[in-house]
């Protein structure tokens, strides 16, 4: 989606989270293409699952849609009924064709002002302003008595494993994590390469560059690298369920790694959906949710990473150069490109960002996102 469309929609967004009838859609908006069945249960569980938290959704995920989205949204809603919200986006569409500064935020100047348009105004330097309050510094051990405080375990989700930082004799003050075991846990790499014709997601030529520099890299950080290639959602599915119903308990960590495509998602916690190699997504949430402390209780307070690197987005990021530290990131006789190609948009075919990050409440858990919202690399993916 253009800057313009993306503009309108957001200039819109209130009248239409307020107005918009979500439930007249859904069929429309599957028979014109613009979302697949497993976008539109994501956005149905938006939220509450409310009219207002479904819309509010569908107006945030049209814009990953394409540069045909907001016209084929515009006759989704003609097509049932919803004439006024229909005439208020097209409207907003053909002002901003032809003054595209006339739908765009304001940008404040900053106004000169000479001295003597100042008022003095003496003011006692014991009181605060007016309006204003003083600030207030507070120390470390203010702001974090529980986890600075010496002598207090290092804290850990009871509700996620169970586990107590003297349960498993491994917590300290320091927060640190202890990683002594060896192997220090299991790294599962997921890469997909390969996607069937009508999921109109392309070949990720130079993929495989990534995956051996990651075996290489965790197997010297003394992890168990297993690699699965070109697997469907459900499969990627079941592999990642195998690998959490595994038993961690002498292991310290445990990593899982995912080359593919992706998309936005409606989430709770962890945004971002990647896609398996028959083009249907799996949400980042439900991956991460499967090596909680309830179905994986034996990787209770310990660190569960997770890195997704999933090339999508419209907008072009050219990046820059950066020359290779040292020898050993190349691999002997591989593609001289160090990483995987950008995904190209097919005819009708849309590949969408990747998810943005955010902070996750479960403890223990940290996911990494190789893009920004809306961004398609054009040069190499930085995560790896």
């Amino acid at each position: 989606m253009d800057d313009a469309d993306r503009q309108v929609l957001r200039r819109c967004r209130v009248q239409l989270v307020s107005e918009l009838q979500v439930a007249n859609l859904w069929d429309a908006l599957l028979t014109c293409e613009l979302f697949q069945p497993d976008m539109i249960e994501d956005i149905q569980r938006a939220g509450s699952g409310s009219r207002r938290d479904q819309a509010r959704q569908l107006v945030t995920d049209l814009e990953t849609r394409g540069s045909r989205a907001l016209p084929l949204f515009i006759s989704c809603l003609e097509d049932t009924g919803q004439h006024s919200l229909a005439s208020l986006l097209r409207t907003s569409s053909q002002t901003a064709r032809r003054d595209p500064e006339a739908i765009r935020h304001l940008h404040l100047k900053p106004v000169a002002v000479r001295p003597e348009e100042l008022r003095a105004v003496k003011q006692d330097p014991s009181k605060p302003a007016p309006g204003r309050l003083p600030p207030a510094v507070l120390g470390p051990e203010k702001l974090y008595p529980q986890v600075l405080r010496p002598g207090v375990p290092r804290p850990v989700d009871i509700g996620a494993g169970g586990f107590s930082a003297h349960e498993r004799q491994r917590g300290n003050p320091d927060l640190a994590y202890i990683l002594n075991a060896d192997p220090c846990g299991y790294c599962l790499i997921i890469n997909n390469v390969n996607f069937c014709h009508k999921s109109g997601l392309s070949t990720r030529t130079g993929s495989h560059v990534d995956c051996e520099k990651l075996q290489r890299r965790f197997r010297l950080l003394h992890f168990a690298v297993e690699v699965e290639s070109d697997l469907t959602a459900q499969r990627m599915l079941r592999a990642l369920e195998e690998l959490a119903q595994r038993d961690h308990g002498t292991l310290d960590c445990c990593v899982v790694v995912i080359l593919s495509h992706g998309r936005q998602a409606s989430h709770l916690q962890f945004p971002g959906a990647v896609y398996g190699t028959d083009g249907s997504a799996v949400s980042v949430e439900k991956i991460v949710n499967l090596f909680n402390g309830t179905r994986c209780p034996s990787l209770g307070g310990k660190p569960k990473l997770f890195f997704i690197q999933a090339c999508g987005g419209e907008k072009k990021d050219q990046g820059f150069e950066v020359v290779s530290a040292s020898r050993e990131d190349r691999v002997p006789g591989g593609n001289p490109e160090p990483d995987a190609r950008p995904f190209q948009e097919p005819p009708g075919g849309y590949d969408q960002p990747d998810a943005v990050s955010s902070l996750p409440t479960p403890s223990d858990i940290f996911v990494s996102y190789s893009t920004f919202p809306e961004r398609d690399l054009q040069a190499d993916p930085w995560l790896f």
